[in-house]
């Protein structure tokens, strides 16, 4: 899901298949991986409907066709800028960037790979980047069901990425363009004054005057200096055939939060109701759907266990009984947080970059959008006579990807998290009655990540007027710290 969630993973052999993706799964090192809630832990029933995860999925995905310019290390070529790492993030970068001129390299363990994820976006986001052919279905409304008794219905259009489609129009830009494609995972990164180097593990090095970080939340090139405090959305989804679903094909479910699923589950209605779940899924024909059980945020992260449990517990109860996974995906995302030390001598994008949206989950159409104007900053100097290297060239891309007034707006997305990590079940229902009954230019804009600071203040007041008594009261008891926070953040990054 990419409007509220991004699936990042597939089989778990993609934990370690896909590191360089700009939206690659984060490892399972206890070194990173996010510590779950201990107490939630509940045994999976079976019912006469079975359970989709005693199936195997399928997950068969060859590597795309494409005689890309394959990079000679030991020719030492002279290099602009090596991007690591192949996901959208950094096909788009790399393809925007070389349209100059600029020298560029592309490093991934497997450029020709297919990605893994499931990319959903808003139609009007791609198209108004030139990528509506992108989309292999669109709907043109989406649901939300509040509860049992209340379902919006949302006046936009909805679709899902053609993942291969995508990538073959970027490594066409890149093909034309002269990117060079070197295959092999990067290691190490060492910086000279004017200068720096990556080491892959076929023991080459590349030197180039910029290195830009597209690969992904895991890596450990881009650096922090505050403590990473970030919420978790974890998903389950399964791309499935099914005998028979009760959705309607021509809208898409962004959110399901009715929990009568759980009647006959106490354990798991008690622990829903304080750490809540919903449904996502895409019907793309009477048969076939893409289904996920999706925690929005969580600090400390669900159990991966919990949310598959609740959706073999949800499925059971919608009738809906799985004859094959086709796919099968784990997503894991860090929301909100701080963002990596600004400047710094690595470049970040996508993941790397804290582009993913800290309310919602939303990145794929983001960082779309904003690889444009970091290539614009990073052309201005690699493409300048004036030699504009060093701490001089990284002060300007940090800068240009994030202008004070995107990291004023970014700490207003943030407290939007925070105040969503404090919200049960109740509470969250009635946030996203309000949220949707919201003028649809707040709402599209907030999901899209384009509202200005004022803009996004108005939309506070709006929300606030059309909440409920009891939403009211969330809000007074429960905003005050998040808001405190925040102000005192947006002080700060105002200095």
């Amino acid at each position: 899901m990419e409007a509220l969630i991004t699936p990042l993973s597939s089989h778990p052999l993609s934990l370690y298949q896909k590191p360089s993706s700009s939206f690659s799964p984060l490892t399972t090192s206890p070194l990173f991986f996010p510590k779950p809630h201990k107490h939630l832990r509940h045994r999976i029933q079976n019912s006469k409907y079975g359970n989709f995860l005693d199936l195997i999925p399928e997950n068969k995905s060859d590597p795309i066709k494409f005689d890309i310019n394959w990079l000679d290390p030991s020719q030492k070529p002279r290099l602009d800028l090596i991007v690591i790492g192949a996901g959208p993030a950094g096909l788009c970068l790399a393809e925007r960037v070389s349209r100059y001129g600029i020298r560029v390299c592309c490093v991934d363990p497997d450029p020709l790979s297919m990605w893994p994820n499931n990319y959903g976006s808003w139609v009007d986001e791609l198209s108004s980047l030139g990528l509506e052919d992108c989309f292999d279905k669109t709907w043109p409304m989406s649901s939300v069901h509040i509860d049992d008794h209340k379902t919006k219905y949302l006046d936009r259009p909805y679709g899902r990425i053609n993942r291969k489609t995508l990538k073959m129009k970027l490594l066409s830009g890149c093909l034309s363009n002269g990117v060079k494609f070197h295959k092999a995972k990067a290691w190490k990164v060492n910086h000279q004054e004017f200068e720096s180097s990556i080491v892959c593990d076929d023991g080459s090095e590349l030197k180039a005057s910029l290195i830009v970080d597209a690969s992904g939340f895991a890596s450990s090139f881009v650096e922090y200096d505050k403590p990473r405090n970030h919420g978790y959305q974890i998903a389950h989804g399964i791309l499935a055939e099914v005998e028979e679903h009760p959705f309607d094909l021509d809208k898409m479910l962004l959110m399901d939060w009715r929990d009568s699923h759980l009647g006959n589950e106490p354990n798991l209605r008690v622990s829903n109701s304080r750490f809540p779940t919903f449904l996502y899924a895409m019907p793309f024909d009477s048969n076939l759907v893409f289904l996920e059980e999706t925690s929005l945020v969580s600090r400390p992260v669900l159990s991966y266990k919990e949310v598959k449990t609740r959706m073999v517990a949800r499925l059971r109860h919608m009738g809906i009984r799985v004859k094959r996974v086709i796919e099968s995906e784990k997503c894991l995302i860090p929301m909100g947080g701080p963002l990596p030390k600004i400047p710094q001598s690595v470049m970040g994008i996508g993941g790397t970059a804290g582009l993913a949206h800290p309310s919602t989950g939303y990145m794929v159409a983001r960082t779309l959008a904003l690889a444009p104007i970091l290539a614009e900053s990073i052309v201005e100097c690699l493409g300048s006579t004036r030699m504009i290297r060093g701490q001089p060239l990284y002060h300007r891309v940090w800068n240009g990807l994030w202008p004070i007034e995107r990291r004023l707006t970014r700490e207003f997305y943030t407290f939007g998290m925070e105040t969503l990590l404090k919200l049960d079940l109740e509470g969250t229902r009635s946030f996203f009655d309000a949220f949707f009954d919201l003028n649809p230019e707040y709402w599209h804009g907030f999901l899209s990540s384009r509202l200005s600071i004022m803009e996004l203040a108005m939309l506070s007041l709006s929300l606030f007027g059309h909440s409920s008594n009891s939403s009211k009261f969330d809000i007074v008891t429960k905003c005050p710290a998040p808001l405190v926070k925040m102000m005192g953040n947006v002080v700060l990054d105002s200095i």
